[in-house]
C-alpha cells in the first residue's frame, strides 16, 4: 500500500502551496515613488559633477587672466544652488504632485538661465557656457513631450536673442596656450556631457526593457493563477470547461475520439464530519497530486465542483478510458490514508462519456454525469461507462 504522505513532498501542502501558487510570488518591481527618487538623485548628481567641472575650467581660464577668479566660484554657486532647489522639492514630494515628476521643463528653463547669464556676463568666453545648452537639452530630451519640448525650445530661444543680438562678442579665447588648453578641456568636457547622456538613456531603454519583461511574467502568472483551483492546484471549473469546449471542437474538427470522466470522492461529507474540514481539504489535495501523477500530458485535469472533478481524455476511446479511471480508481483506494487521520479511507466513483458525432460539452457531460449515478447506485468506488 503506498503511503500518502509519501507524495507529498512532490507537491507542496498549505504554506508551500501558498508559496507556489500565491499572487504575492510574482516579481514585481520597487514601488514607484521610491524609485522615482533614486532616478531623480542620479540626475541631480549628474548635474553637479557637470558644474564642478564646468568650475574647474573656469578656475584654468582665471588663471590665464582671462576672466576674474570670482567667476569660476559664482558659477559653482550658481548651479548647486539651482540644483539644490529641485533636490528639496524632490525630497519634500513637490515633484509627486504632478503629473512630469521630473519638473523637466522648469529644469531645463532653470539650468538654461545659469549659462545665459554668464555668455552675458563673460561674452570672450562665452561660447564655453553655450556648450552646457546641449547637456541639459541632451538629459530633458528623454524625458521630454512634443509640447514640453516647444516650451523648452522657445524660453531657449528667447534667452539665446539677447546673447547673440545685443551682447558684445561671443567668443572662444584661444590666444595663449593655456587658454587652448581650457577651450580643449570645454569641449571635451561637452562630449563627455553628450557620451553620458547617450549612456544614461540606453541604461534607462534597458531598465523599461527589463521592467517590460517582469510586468510580462507577472501577468503571465496571474494568468495562470486565474485558472487554477487554489486548494488543489487543477485547473478550476471556468477554465477546465472551456478546454473541454475546446477539444470537443478539435475532436470533432479531425475526427478523433474523446472522452470525459466525471470523478466523484465517496463519503466526502463524512470525511469532514468526522475528521474536520482541514484534513478534508488535504484528501482534496492529495487525490489532486495523485491525479497529477497518473495521467498523460495531454489529458486535462480539473475541479468541477466541491468533491467532484472533471478529466478530458483527448484521443481516448471509451474501453481505455474506462481502464484508466478504473487504474487512477485503484492507486486512489490503494493510499494509506491512514497517514492523514487514523482509520480514515477514501475512495472514487467515475462516469465515463465517450463524444458523440455532433454532440455538445453539455450532453457529454450529462452523459457522463448519468454514468457517475450509476457508478454510486452500484455500491460506488467503481466506474461506470456511457
Amino acid at each position: 500500500m503506498t503511503s500518502v504522505a509519501s507524495t507529498l513532498p512532490t507537491y507542496p501542502s498549505d504554506e508551500a502551496l501558498a508559496g507556489d501558487w500565491s499572487p504575492a510570488t510574482v516579481a514585481m518591481p520597487r514601488r514607484p515613488h521610491a524609485r522615482r527618487i533614486a532616478q531623480r538623485r542620479k540626475t541631480y548628481l549628474a548635474h553637479a559633477v557637470s558644474y564642478v567641472a564646468g568650475a574647474a575650467i573656469l578656475l584654468l581660464y582665471a588663471y590665464a587672466g582671462t576672466i576674474s577668479y570670482a567667476i569660476a566660484p559664482a558659477f559653482l554657486v550658481s548651479g548647486l544652488g539651482m540644483i539644490g532647489i529641485f533636490v528639496v522639492m524632490s525630497e519634500t514630494g513637490i515633484n509627486d504632485r504632478r503629473d512630469d515628476h521630473y519638473l523637466t521643463v522648469f529644469q531645463i528653463v532653470g539650468h538654461d538661465l545659469i549659462p545665459l547669464t554668464f555668455a552675458l556676463l563673460v561674452p570672450q568666453i562665452g561660447y564655453a557656457f553655450l556648450c552646457i545648452l546641449f547637456f541639459i537639452f541632451g538629459f530633458g530630451a528623454i524625458r521630454m513631450t512634443p509640447r514640453q519640448a516647444a516650451i523648452a525650445m522657445g524660453c531657449t530661444v528667447a534667452g539665446l536673442i539677447p546673447v547673440f543680438l545685443f551682447a558684445p562678442s561671443i567668443g572662444i579665447a584661444t590666444t595663449t596656450p593655456l587658454e587652448r588648453v581650457a577651450a580643449l578641456l570645454c569641449f571635451l568636457c561637452s562630449l563627455g556631457q553628450c557620451a553620458f547622456v547617450g549612456l544614461y538613456g540606453s541604461s534607462l531603454r534597458k531598465t523599461l526593457f527589463n521592467r517590460s519583461a517582469e510586468l510580462k511574467e507577472a501577468y503571465r502568472r496571474i494568468e495562470e493563477l486565474a485558472e487554477l483551483d487554489e486548494l488543489t492546484g487543477s485547473f478550476n471549473r471556468r477554465c477546465i470547461m472551456r478546454m473541454l469546449d475546446d477539444e470537443i471542437a478539435r475532436a470533432q474538427r479531425v475526427k478523433t475520439p474523446c472522452a470525459v470522466a466525471l470523478i466523484d470522492l465517496d463519503w466526502f461529507k463524512r470525511i469532514n464530519d468526522a475528521h474536520g474540514h482541514p484534513i478534508g481539504d488535504e484528501v482534496l489535495r492529495t487525490f489532486a497530486i495523485t491525479v497529477f501523477a497518473n495521467i498523460r500530458g495531454m489529458d486535462r485535469f480539473g475541479r468541477y465542483g466541491g468533491e467532484e472533478f472533471l478529466l478530458i481524455l483527448p484521443e481516448t476511446s471509451s474501453d481505455a478510458a474506462a481502464h484508466m479511471l478504473n487504474r487512477l480508481r485503484m492507486i486512489v483506494a490503494d493510499l494509506d490514508w491512514s497517514a492523514l487521520s487514523h482509520g480514515m479511507a477514501v475512495t472514487i466513483s467515475a462516469g465515463v462519456a465517450t463524444l458523440n458525432p455532433d454532440e455538445t460539452a453539455d450532453a457529454l457531460l450529462t452523459r457522463a454525469d448519468k454514468a457517475l449515478y450509476e457508478a454510486k447506485e452500484a455500491g460506488r468506488n467503481r466506474v461506470a461507462s456511457t
